[in-house]
């Protein structure tokens, strides 16, 4: 299993991820940065779908990644 699978696998399993790990995620299943409003960081998938996250003392918000994993499931 390769890193990219690993990371995937960590949210997937429901395992708290960092920040930094979820935008990597993110990042490796062809989701773009679209910019910054605030605290809200914005994300746009390969069909368009936009995702706003936000980091909370370093983490990502539990939330936030079952949501992009539901997107996720939804464009594969």
């Amino acid at each position: 299993m390769n890193k990219r699978e690993k990371l995937l696998a960590k949210a997937q399993s429901g395992s708290e991820l960092t920040y930094r790990e979820f935008q990597v995620l993110m990042r490796q299943q062809g989701w773009r940065y679209s910019g910054q409003n605030g605290s809200h960081a914005k994300w746009v998938s390969p069909s368009g779908t936009k995702l706003m996250i936000q980091e909370e003392k370093g983490k990502a918000k539990p939330y936030q990644v079952r949501q992009f994993l539901k997107q996720f499931s939804k464009e594969q």
